[in-house]
């Protein structure tokens, strides 16, 4: 036997979405059925969502693709998997960003990439929770050196959204917009200009350098592939809406392709940050700001205003036009709100 857990060997059983005897279980996994059944307790615990047929087994409530190191690594564009030096799948991480900066930084110009199918400590932005399913989400981070910062590097997670917005674009998912400074949401009533927003996804990019040294610079990102009742109903309890890829129209259900695809197109889009600095992308993000013309609630520094979010200036700061008069409101300091 392998040096997997019951739990993940379980999982990966249950994978395709079909019934499976707790006794058929146990005799491939030689363990008991008492222990099946433990193992099974512990997948809903970390976020299976697994349906329990008296006198017939189990049966994972969607069928998903496990993440795969090799598949993973196969789906990457061939002219860029010389830059990728290693890709992972782990089974649980606290975090998969605080994974990466706890490591030495790759090679300058080089990529790693990290996935996980569980995630017991996710973050996003401003130190919220993260939450995910098991098998239904992507939890993917990359890292890389950069020997000097670019001069728009403050402006990335606009960059990698829009690059994120692309990749999703190419399997089908339709309706993905960008809410500053670094979510990807959807509107929950299509065709109307004030309906509310639903999360698809955050990125969060997180930075260790030294002055005058290189920067190790890490890109989180989470996307909700398929959410069960349970997890929509618990993102509701927490004060916010939630949407997934299939509900936008996902072709399939392959995550280690969307993951490749993801990894490939934020790779390309730092080096064009790199490169071209934010104007490269400034007018596609514009075409997805899911806040252009809305009213907003803008919070921060102990205060609170309202105005109307004009769009990104040239560093990427948001534009809110407040009494007539434009103020900007910079990444990191502020939470912005769209007012019902």
């Amino acid at each position: 036997m392998n040096d997997t857990t019951l739990p993940e060997r379980l999982f990966r059983a249950l994978a395709d979405g079909a019934l499976h005897s707790g006794a058929d279980l146990a005799l491939a996994q030689d363990v008991t059925r008492s222990a099946v059944w433990k193992a099974i307790g512990q997948l809903r615990e970390i976020g299976a969502a697994i349906t329990a047929v008296p006198n017939r087994g189990y049966q994972l409530d969607a069928a998903c693709t496990p993440l795969d190191v090799a598949a993973l690594r196969a789906a990457l564009p061939a002219e860029l998997a010389p830059l990728v030096e290693r890709v992972e799948c782990a089974w649980t991480l606290p975090s998969t960003n605080s994974a990466l900066l706890a490591r030495d930084a790759p090679s300058a110009g080089h990529f790693r990439v990290l996935l996980t199918e569980h995630q017991s400590a996710g973050r996003g932005r401003l130190g919220r929770r993260w939450l995910g399913t098991l098998g239904g989400s992507i939890f993917l981070s990359l890292d890389t050196c950069l020997a000097e910062l670019p001069r728009d590097i403050a402006g990335l997670p606009l960059m990698i959204g829009v690059c994120v917005r692309r990749a999703l674009s190419a399997h089908g998912v339709q309706g993905v917009l960008l809410k500053w400074p670094n979510d990807l949401v959807a509107r929950r009533n299509a065709g109307s200009a004030s309906a509310g927003l639903d999360k698809l996804g955050g990125i969060l990019m997180e930075m260790r350098a030294e002055a005058g040294g290189p920067a190790h610079i890490v890109i989180g990102i989470g996307l909700n592939v398929e959410l069960p009742g349970a997890l929509q109903e618990a993102v509701a309890d927490a004060g916010a809406s939630a949407t997934d890829l299939r509900r936008l129209g996902l072709a399939h259900h392959d995550r280690n392709r969307i993951a490749a695809d993801v990894s490939a197109e934020c790779i390309r889009g730092l080096q064009r940050l790199c490169r071209d600095g934010l104007d490269a992308i400034r007018e596609e993000w514009q075409g997805a700001d899911a806040l252009a013309g809305q009213a907003v609630r803008v919070q921060g520094a102990g205060a609170e205003w309202f105005g109307v979010a004009r769009g990104l200036d040239a560093a990427g700061a948001l534009r809110v036009e407040v009494d007539g008069r434009i103020q900007t409101v910079l990444a990191g300091d502020v939470s912005v709100r769209g007012v019902p």
